[in-house]
């Protein structure tokens, strides 16, 4: 009898266990799929998001990745004061994939989770409307999640395009190191 209890408790752990997971890989999937399409509404994206821009994506921000935003709009309004805009922004281009251009396509692969932390790979595309520029160009960046009191959220992107011009490394460094240069250069 003690034996069935503790088989029905087990079944019912496992059940729940795998509701919960199927619910977070739908909640980890639609905040990555909801950022993407924000991304795609003002395609395409140049440089550091102004605030009506980004208003539109922090529904799907981290609070770590949003204060890095508005950080980086900060530095390059003192920037491009300090310039008097005879300078190039700090950050020109697209900001959130590799290429330079953006992306005109995206898919979301599955995301694996690791406790409040999570990673999913995202294949982009960019396809020029341009008659010289017809072949498209694939790659794969991979969107990083943390998991907030408002559910799950993205907090970085790791760039995984191998072209020379493309962005490197990861978005929170680039914004980082825009700051700075934003912030320190005088007059």
């Amino acid at each position: 009898m003690q034996g069935t209890a503790i088989a029905a408790a087990l079944v019912g752990f496992i059940a729940a266990s795998a509701a919960a997971y199927a619910s977070d890989a739908a909640d980890m999937s639609a905040a990555a799929n909801g950022f993407y399409s924000v991304y795609a509404s003002f395609h395409p994206s140049d440089g550091i998001p102004d605030a009506k821009a980004r208003a539109k994506l922090e529904p799907f921000l981290s609070p770590a990745l949003d204060r890095l935003l508005i950080d980086g709009e900060t530095a390059e309004r003192h920037f491009a004061s300090v310039t008097k805009k005879m300078s190039p922004p700090l950050i020109e281009g697209d900001l959130f994939t590799s290429n330079f251009e953006g992306a005109t396509a995206y898919h979301v692969e599955a995301c694996a989770a690791a406790g409040a932390a999570a990673h999913c790979p995202v294949t982009l595309g960019y396809r020029s409307n341009a008659k010289e520029d017809a072949k498209p160009v694939n790659w794969t960046d991979t969107i990083y999640l943390v998991r907030t009191a408002n559910g799950w959220r993205v907090d970085d992107i790791a760039y995984g395009a191998t072209w020379a011009f493309g962005n490197k490394g990861r978005l929170k460094d680039v914004l980082r190191d825009a700051i700075r240069d934003g912030n320190t250069v005088s007059q």
